[in-house]
């Protein structure tokens, strides 16, 4: 049998009932952004409600979205080893109870930088073929410019959604997954419309 990404590091520990440790992503090339201040505001409210956290700026960092061949998914080995830079971020991903996402909407999507974070890190052998990150909590939180009302006129909610939800979280383990648009950010910019959003999540033990 192949050497697994567990056996490697790239998994967590087994984690008890009290975990409490949050990565939050941030996905937005400008540091002043309302997608980086909400993101930090993220940091801050999970910090004083118990949380240790880690926040990832994914521009900040340099991380490359661009999948090249030492990390694409090997179909007929599992347990492939990828770049040291994807094991890093695999890490951080394992080590935490609770994933967070704060990314502007763009195009109705992802932004590519989230996208090809997605593409990398949460890759076979690791997030799925086997799933091992089942039990940890995850929220998306898009920043949509547009209004609520264009949204659904055009299911743009359901979509994203179900990509983001199903598509990606539940099919890698995570049952406990919420997908949040705030919408008329570029009219009605409320930080503190990520303080509903965390509601759920710094409430539970």
């Amino acid at each position: 049998m192949s050497e697994t990404l567990a056996t490697r590091g790239a998994a967590a520990p087994a984690r008890g009932p009290r975990s409490r440790h949050a990565l939050v992503v941030l996905v937005h090339p400008r540091p002043d952004s309302l997608t980086a201040t909400m993101a930090a505001r993220a940091r801050d409210r999970l910090s004083a409600t118990g949380y240790t956290v880690d926040l990832l700026d994914l521009y900040a960092e340099g991380f490359d979205p661009a999948l090249r061949p030492d990390d694409e998914p090997d179909w007929a080995d599992a347990g492939k080893e990828y770049s040291a830079e994807v094991r890093g971020h695999m890490a951080r991903v394992a080590a935490a109870d609770l994933i967070v996402v704060v990314f502007p909407v763009w195009w109705y999507g992802l932004p590519a930088m989230a996208k090809g974070w997605v593409d990398r890190v949460w890759n076979r052998g690791f997030a799925y073929e086997p799933a091992t990150l089942a039990g940890r909590r995850m929220l998306w939180i898009g920043l949509a410019g547009g209004p609520a009302d264009h949204f659904a006129a055009h299911d743009f909610d359901r979509v994203l959604d179900v990509q983001l939800r199903v598509g990606i979280s539940e099919y890698c383990g995570i049952a406990d997954v919420e997908v949040h648009l705030i919408h008329d950010t570029l009219t009605e910019p409320r930080v503190e419309a990520v303080d509903e959003v965390l509601g759920r999540a710094t409430a539970a033990a």
